[in-house]
């Protein structure tokens, strides 16, 4: 019986899953791939960004909403999932910029931090790994730690030499960053809004590209996964209080997106595997390397 595929996809918070890669995700699981994304923290510190759901019961039991709302996207997924067990560290605000929590993730010893990802990487065996480039995509405390972790982790799985206690060695065969937004991603979408008569809601963004670099050249692999658009939108939803449905992930019409950039991208950092670039899967030198065990 052939081996099945597995995808593990490292997330910060309940709700990154669903704004980051949740479309490739929700086509690799439709393939008949083994996904599981890994939740570092449990979001307690984020914010309600949904006026409908900024009220004082919401805010009371913030923590049990969310991961209620990380099992419904979940499901819409069709993913499994695991927590990490870290403790959210807020996003901080302020000149100069407060200390962060005592006790929260990204205060943590990265070699300690990283054990929990190791014994996980064991037990499902990933053959593919996604997480945050260096930056965390945007310089979220959280996310610039779930990236440390995840590279150490990637690193220190298959070494019997380390983290012995946490099972029997396994070692993925790539490591990606997700590549959310580039210029050419983004100039795609204004134009597509301004070509069927809509306003765009880039046109500031663009505006401000010159503060910022840009990370399409980083982009090896593109994965075309426009059909499952919808699904990555619904699983959005489903974190109500992270995500207003009139609010701005939604302004653009499926069909232009479908259109305009029918892809959600990813830099290939790590290969054990031969893989000419540039790609159209994660899985791309894989398939062949499980195929020929």
């Amino acid at each position: 019986m052939a081996e099945r595929l597995r995808l593990m996809a490292v997330h910060a918070h309940p709700d990154d899953e669903s704004s980051k890669g949740a479309a490739t995700t929700a086509k690799y699981v439709a393939e008949g791939v083994d996904v599981l994304v890994v939740t570092c923290t449990g979001g307690e510190r984020g914010s309600v960004l949904n006026p409908k759901m900024d009220r004082p019961d919401v805010w009371a039991n913030i923590a049990e909403i969310r991961r209620a709302e990380m099992d419904a996207a979940r499901a819409i997924l069709g993913v499994e999932q695991a927590w990490l067990g870290f403790v959210d560290s807020g996003l901080p605000e302020g000149d100069p910029l407060p200390p962060l929590p005592e006790g929260c993730f990204a205060l943590q010893d990265v070699e300690v931090a990283a054990g929990p990802l190791v014994r996980l990487m064991r037990q499902f065996r990933p053959h593919v790994v996604t997480t945050y480039d260096e930056e965390g995509g945007y310089p979220h405390p959280d996310h610039i730690m779930t990236h440390k972790i995840s590279v150490a982790a990637f690193d220190a799985a298959g070494d019997p030499g380390r983290y012995p206690e946490l099972g029997e060695p396994w070692q993925p065969l790539k490591l990606y960053y997700d590549i959310g937004f580039s210029k050419g991603k983004i100039t795609a979408l204004h134009e597509a809004m301004l070509a069927v008569g809509l306003e765009s809601p880039y046109e500031d963004w663009l505006k401000r590209w010159d503060d910022r670099p840009d990370k399409g050249p980083r982009i090896t692999t593109r994965v075309e996964c426009a059909d499952y658009f919808p699904v990555r939108d619904d699983a959005l939803r489903a974190h109500a209080t992270q995500i207003d449905p009139d609010g701005f992930w939604f302004h653009v019409p499926m069909e232009v997106q479908r259109r305009a950039w029918p892809t959600e991208d990813f830099e290939l950092v790590r290969s054990l595997v031969d893989s000419p670039l540039p790609e159209s899967d994660l899985f791309a030198g894989v398939r062949e390397a499980v195929r020929a065990r």
